[in-house]
């Protein structure tokens, strides 16, 4: 009855909370509790991202295209939360004491397939737009003297203009990671908790990003530290700590949405 509810309302956004500044610990801490309820599910669903990360590398560097590697990862990550869909209906059938198993959290997309393949397709959207903005980027600074292909890393690097483009590269690809946050927040969570629209979704991510927005800062740092954590150890962290930040979403999801 909620979802039909839900999805028949005419809202700008569903209601939201606003939580304590300290509440991202709290998330965490439930998404370790999860992880520690379904540690083979999560182990197993982390390190099949894991793989899909040496996939990209790998085959990049076999086409010769290795500079790419760093835009190809970013934009990896960007979609990263919907990939996520199956660890967040591990989450919620805890939460409701209902079994778990792959199959479940394969079939999770199914839940919800018109709502979140709208969001894929936004999603989808926001990395065109990420490639569009690093090339521009990088014609920006090495239009006239670009590095050679056979040392494109090399190159850069040693270049006089790489601080100036490391910092605009950055800068860009921080505004781009911020409204990929801020939609994604709770949306897919809650496109796979009720049967309703990604605009809906979407309006009432922003909406609780912008009510809690020290604590959602926190939380965005949270995440990009974790994920920092997993490329440091050749992406093999990431096996565990994918798994615990979508665990984390799902709460976070229910402790910002009324």
């Amino acid at each position: 009855m909620m979802a039909h509810s839900l999805s028949a309302v005419s809202l700008r956004h569903v209601p939201v909370r606003r939580v304590a500044i300290d509440d991202a610990s709290q998330w965490l801490a439930a998404g370790w509790r999860d992880f520690r309820r379904a540690p083979a599910i999560a182990l197993a669903y982390g390190g099949v991202l894991v793989i899909a990360g040496y996939v990209i590398v790998l085959g990049l560097h076999d086409l010769g295209v290795g500079s790419l590697v760093p835009v190809a990862l970013a934009a990896f990550f960007l979609v990263a939360p919907l990939l996520a869909v199956g660890l967040y209906d591990v989450s919620r059938r805890l939460e409701r004491g209902d079994a778990i198993s792959m199959g479940h959290a394969l079939r999770a997309f199914r839940r919800n397939a018109r709502g979140l393949g709208a969001m894929g397709l936004v999603l989808m959207l926001s990395v065109a737009a990420w490639m569009q903005v690093a090339l521009l980027v990088f014609m920006m600074f090495f239009h006239t003297s670009p590095p050679p292909l056979d040392d494109f890393i090399y190159g850069i690097v040693t270049a006089p203009q790489f601080l100036p483009f490391l910092l605009v590269g950055t800068m860009a690809g921080a505004a781009i990671a911020t409204v990929v946050f801020a939609i994604t927040a709770v949306s897919i969570p809650m496109l796979l908790d009720h049967d309703m629209s990604a605009g809906l979704a979407i309006a009432t991510s922003i909406a609780a990003v912008r009510e809690n927005w020290r604590t959602m800062l926190g939380w965005a740092a949270t995440i990009v530290l974790l994920i920092g954590a997993g490329f440091a150890t050749a992406f093999i962290g990431l096996a565990v700590t994918l798994p615990l930040l979508a665990f984390a979403s799902w709460h976070a999801y229910r402790d910002l949405v009324d």
